[in-house]
């Protein structure tokens, strides 16, 4: 655990105010749950919440069963990191943190398409690392929100080193993120 040197008080209600240096740098925000865990020495850990998450189990089968189908990588992301890898290396994606493509399609609720050929200039920014030696880069990435009442919360990505993803990788996604939104319901 790393020390902050930032020290609050609770008020009379039994609130503990984060600081919002420490919530941007986690991504925390405004009206996001938090899971509080209390371990054997009494210290009190805060977690986000991630819906997805728990469905850990069914993430990594359905990125397996939909890498089957249609021969592309396939991550499953929460609104944080990669949860699910499948048809890659799952050690230099899970657990990463989410980059600025999949933010912004989460963020305008709406599918995003990468092509190399017609966005060299844009970095895909499938996942935030900045260990370079780790990033991958495809050739079509496809990035389909996943919402539930409304919020965001994950995606699935599909991503092709060699072609660009057409309609049926793109019917598979929105099936996926559908399915995934409705177990979440």
């Amino acid at each position: 655990m790393k020390a902050t040197g930032i020290v609050r008080r609770i008020d009379d209600l039994g609130r503990v105010v984060i600081p919002k240096e420490i919530r941007r740098n986690l991504r925390i925000r405004e009206g996001e749950p938090l899971e509080i865990f209390v371990d054997r020495e009494g210290e009190i850990i805060l977690k986000k919440y991630s819906p997805i998450g728990e469905l850990g189990n069914l993430a990594r089968e359905y990125a397996a069963a939909i890498n089957e189908t249609i021969n592309k990588a396939v991550l499953i992301l929460d609104r944080d990191s990669v949860i699910a890898a499948a048809g890659i290396s799952e050690k230099d994606f899970l657990g990463k943190g989410i980059g600025r493509f999949v933010e912004r399609s989460m963020e305008e609720r709406r599918a995003l398409l990468f092509n190399y050929d017609k966005d060299k200039t844009e970095d895909s920014g499938i996942i935030d690392d900045d260990n370079i030696e780790s990033k991958h880069f495809f050739h079509s990435e496809l990035v389909i929100p996943i919402i539930t009442q409304g919020d965001p919360i994950g995606a699935i990505v599909i991503c092709s080193k060699e072609e660009d993803i057409g309609e049926i990788e793109r019917k598979v996604a929105q099936s996926a993120a559908l399915v995934i939104s409705r177990q979440m319901e």
